[in-house]
């Protein structure tokens, strides 16, 4: 599936990927291939992208929203740092 990481400044990531972890507002999530249409409010923590299924990168959120459609994943967040 496809991943786009936004920040008001910058594009951080784009690229195809394997899954996403993320920290919703009431806990953390996964979003994997072919996941249903979403539309998520995303909290303050981690954001664990998984480029396969041995390799990922990580980033620290202040909050945010993902949008899941098409096999597509935008996720749009204020005050991101790469771990």
């Amino acid at each position: 599936m496809t991943l786009e990481i936004l920040t008001p400044e910058k594009k951080l990531y784009s690229g195809e990927v394997y899954g996403i972890q993320l920290p919703g507002i009431t806990g953390l999530f996964e979003v994997l291939d072919q996941h249903a249409p979403l539309v998520s409010a995303l909290g303050k923590g981690n954001v664990k992208i998984l480029k396969d299924k041995s390799n990922n990168e990580m980033y620290s959120i202040q909050s945010g929203f993902v949008e899941v459609l098409n096999n597509k994943v935008t996720v749009l967040v204020e005050g991101a740092n790469p771990l």
